[in-house]
């Protein structure tokens, strides 16, 4: 062995020899051996049983060895140009031999077939060069999630399609798929297309079958208000002063004419209604339950691709997700059902609506409700708005002493008082308007600061400044589920807010990533959320009146942030429920929780968050829904009705009626305990009722006496 491969090489090792071939010295056979045991124990790469695939920028990863030998391998490569384009290295374990394998499609094509490969035999210092391009049957790859690190950028998208393509057993004996032919005709037997990366079912014309003819047009709706996407953009502060808005695929054009009475510059186009009208580029466009009502996979994607390139800013996309009862009237169509009216609707779970968005555009979809997603042109406007859903509320401290200097300046202080509210720390000159007359006036806005602080308590300040500080670990621990953005991509204000609050970025994401750790002890979640100081404890359970959700502990905020950041918080939820024995929440609707003493719970949807599965319940207001009690342990003691709630449990707790919680869970079982302590409710007040035998409440009258005596 010569003396560069001697440097490259590790010591020699004891482990059994593969099969060399006949030039190959012992020395090479003996150094080979300790290649083949880094390879078995590589936790990068895709291993078969004589060799392991690593992608290019997966390398440097691997053990130094790997990667000294590999280096040997391309060495013997001349001119080295020649592995320009290459994708995948493969280390062959039986020979000493490195293959390196190019996909130029490996990025964009679900399952890309192999172009040339280029194999060097390091015992002999042959070079092999195959072409593949003129192949009617080339090699093509699967699993690709497996060649690549986890920090790769589309990792998650290459390992979504895995799972969905295990789910249907398209990877079952993998020898039948290797090829190109071999892969169509699977995709063919189990009637399934991939357009991009995501699958889909042909709408095939079947011999002697009349298809059903879609009337699209059918679906669409004629409203009295905004539709819940647009609407949930303009209070999310999308619509800023002389924004523009399109509505692609507008129907009766609703949302076109409420927008444009609210100032702005509107328009629509849409096949059926608005045929004419000319499809414009604009700040804000809207794609409202479009993607759904399109039967055609390729045509749903055009939609899609059409809309995102005429927005500037924002593009809201909204689609069905939730799948109606099969007693409506629904048959199986394609890849979506047709109603009884003809009209196609594609239902998608949230998942997987937002992977099908984000697979088409390339981008990282914002779930602001269900089945609605925000998709921004601006990577910094993007991480704005997501730092915007976690930041708490908070008030200015009050000034609580007389400070005569502080009585003098009061109204020139009042926008710095009200940027460290907002912010959690001082502006720099930029931020401020007032920042020059501070200055001119103090020297320093630190000073400014200082008379502040003696007029109002410190413990506030330092307070908020946590609070904001808690803010952003929540947001930058729940980006590490998706890619977490450089520091440049953030909005100037929110850098300063890092810089100020952390030092740097870097101790910033140490902090969120080391309280991300902590979320996955359930010991620890469990006990955060038997000792929280907000919300009603049960067995098994906290619930919190989502108006308290900001004043949790931060962990239990990232446990909530959690599932919101899949479907994004329903924004008709009333209560959100942490489950503590299992990984789970839980958004609960009561239409009447501020005005029904004890509401009915309406709906309820449950996120598992091990595997991201949605449940729905609907409850029938006829039947036996779930009654609330105790109202006031699920607010703040700030909430408007706190007192309400509070004296009338007080005065439920006196007359016997909350003594067995078991008992009226639901409003049969409430109703009946109402009848035995002969009460009734008139708004949140307990009254004996009407019709009550006289005797009977006398002697519970007189039981009560007796009790408060004692």
């Amino acid at each position: 062995m010569n003396r560069l491969e001697s440097a490259l090489y590790p010591p020699k090792s004891n482990a059994p020899k593969p099969n060399v071939s006949k030039p190959a010295d012992q020395a090479i056979a003996s150094d080979f051996a300790e290649i083949v045991n880094c390879v078995n124990r590589s936790p990068i790469g895709k291993r078969l049983p004589t060799s392991l695939y690593v992608h290019l920028s997966a390398l440097p990863a691997l053990e130094r060895s790997l990667q000294n030998y590999e280096t040997l391998a391309r060495q013997q490569v001349q001119p080295q140009t020649q592995l320009d384009g290459a994708t995948l290295v493969k280390f062959n374990t039986d020979q000493p031999k490195v293959s390196y394998l190019a996909y130029p499609e490996f990025e964009t094509d679900a399952h890309p077939a192999l172009s040339w490969s280029i194999q060097v035999d390091l015992a002999t210092a042959q070079v092999t060069i195959r072409n593949y391009s003129r192949t009617d049957n080339p090699p093509v790859l699967h699993r690709k999630e497996t060649f690549v690190t986890a920090d790769y950028p589309l990792y998650e998208r290459f390992v979504e399609l895995t799972r969905q393509e295990e789910a249907l057993g398209l990877l079952n004996q993998s020898r039948e798929i290797g090829t190109r032919e071999g892969w169509a005709k699977r995709l063919l037997d189990c009637r399934i297309e991939i357009h991009g990366h995501v699958l889909a079912c042909p709408v095939a014309q079947i011999p002697g079958v009349a298809q059903p003819k879609i009337e699209r047009h059918k679906a669409a709706l004629v409203r009295n208000e905004l539709s819940k996407p647009v609407r949930i953009a303009l209070e999310a502060g999308l619509f800023t002063p002389g924004a523009t808005f399109f509505d692609y695929g507008c129907g009766h054009g609703s949302d076109v004419e409420r927008v444009g009475d609210r100032g702005y510059t509107s328009s629509g186009w849409d096949p059926y209604y608005r045929p004419d009208s000319a499809c414009t580029s604009a700040d804000i466009v809207n794609l409202g339950y479009v993607i759904n009502v399109i039967e055609d996979p390729a045509e749903r994607r055009e939609a899609l691709l059409k809309a995102w390139e005429l927005t500037r800013k924002v593009l809201i996309v909204a689609a069905q997700v939730l799948i109606e009862d099969s007693t409506r009237g629904m048959m199986a169509y394609g890849d979506g059902v047709i109603t009884r009216r003809n009209t196609f609707q594609k239902n998608y779970s949230q998942e997987e609506l937002k992977s099908y968005i984000d697979q088409v555009l390339g981008v990282d979809a914002i779930p602001v409700a269900l089945g609605i997603y925000l998709v921004f042109r601006d990577e910094a406007q993007a991480q704005t708005f997501r730092v915007s859903r976690w930041r708490s509320r908070a008030t200015t401290p009050r000034v609580k002493a007389s400070v005569k200097r502080f009585e003098q300046y009061k109204e020139m202080l009042a926008p710095l008082m009200a940027f460290f509210t907002d912010r959690g720390r001082l502006p720099i000159e930029e931020e401020l308007q007032e920042f020059a007359a501070l200055q001119s006036e103090f020297g320093t806005l630190r000073r400014a600061f200082q008379l502040v602080l003696q007029a109002t308590e410190r413990q506030e300040w330092d307070a908020i400044s946590e609070k904001r500080r808690q803010d952003l670990l929540v947001y930058l621990a729940l980006s590490h589920f998706g890619t977490r953005p450089k520091l440049r991509h953030l909005a100037p204000i929110v850098q300063h807010d890092i810089k100020a609050l952390f030092g740097s970025y870097q101790q910033a994401c140490t902090a969120a990533d080391l309280m991300l750790l902590r979320l996955g002890n359930w010991e620890v979640m469990a006990e955060r959320c038997q000792s929280s100081a907000i919300g009603k404890k049960l067995s098994n359970s906290l619930w919190v009146h989502v108006s308290a959700l900001d004043a949790l502990d931060p962990l239990l905020r990232l446990y909530e942030g959690c599932a919101s950041r899949t479907i994004g918080r329903p924004e008709e939820a009333t209560l959100v429920k942490f489950h503590t024995r299992k990984p789970k929440i839980s958004y609960l609707f009561y239409p009447d929780f501020d005005r029904d003493p004890h509401p009915c719970l309406r709906t309820s949807m449950q996120i598992d968050l091990q595997d991201l599965h949605v449940s729905y319940r609907d409850y029938d207001p006829e039947d036996n829904p779930p009654v609330l009690h105790q109202k006031e342990l699920l607010v703040q003691p700030d909430y408007p009705l706190y007192e309400k709630f509070a004296k009338l449990s007080q005065q439920e707790a006196d007359w016997g009626l909350l003594d067995d919680l078991s008992k009226i869970r639901d409003r049969w079982g409430w109703q009946k305990c109402l009848e035995e302590h002969c009460a009734a409710l008139k708004g949140h007040r307990v009254v004996w009722r009407k019709d009550a035998d006289p005797y009977r409440v006398k002697l519970m009258q007189s039981a009560r006496r007796q009790f408060r005596e004692v």
